[in-house]
């Protein structure tokens, strides 16, 4: 996976060097025409290139500040479940050592079912912890999930009217020039569909 990831860094970055060349050179054939924004979209050698500031449009969209709210609560309520167990674990293993120590227990028999019983604790407690990150684990996909989905279902809809060629993620980009930037229109697109669909 990690291969995969880095090939495809390369090649966008041989791509990106490629037009920030051909751009800065004047080579090929560049023009400018108005897109379906009426903002000026930049042509290169018959390419339509733009890009977008994912990191940008997950910090301000109000879908993914929503879902990290609700992901803070729920680890908040998680960590408190989980420490509030770990608190009664320690007080009665503490407990049982102060009891053994002093001889508390009428027999070896009673001792040695408390220490089990504390065992059976320990073990509940450990398999919490497991299973409360897997939990924390998986809302945490399917909120980054839902965003991307939210973020490539946006951007399908805009290219439909605009056809750009490429539209690249600016994590991948060096240098660009800030007229093939749509982040700011994408954002608004998405804020306002959410807006829409959050108050029916």
């Amino acid at each position: 996976m990690k291969g995969t990831s880095l090939i495809v860094s390369i090649v966008l970055f041989v791509a990106v060097a490629v037009l920030y060349v051909l751009h800065f050179t004047g080579g090929g054939k560049n023009g400018i025409r108005l897109g379906a924004d009426d903002k000026a979209v930049i042509t290169r050698d018959g390419l339509k290139i733009a890009y977008v500031k994912a990191d940008s449009v997950i910090l301000n969209y109000k879908l993914a500040e929503f879902l990290h709210d609700d992901f803070t609560k729920k680890q908040e309520a998680y960590s408190g479940e989980y420490a509030t167990k770990r608190r009664n674990f320690e007080k009665d293993a503490a407990s049982f050592q102060e009891k053994l120590q002093r001889g508390g227990f009428l027999s070896e028999q009673s001792a040695v079912r408390e220490r089990d019983r504390l065992a059976g604790m320990e073990q509940e407690i450990l398999r919490l912890d497991q299973d409360l990150s897997a939990r924390l684990g998986e809302m945490q996909n399917t909120n980054t999930q839902q965003v991307l989905d939210s973020l490539m279902s946006t951007l399908k809809q805009y290219n439909a009217s605009n056809n750009y060629d490429y539209i690249l993620n600016a994590s991948s980009i060096l240098i660009g020039d800030e007229e093939d930037n749509i982040t700011a229109h994408i954002l608004k697109v998405m804020n306002e569909k959410y807006t829409a669909t959050s108050q029916k």
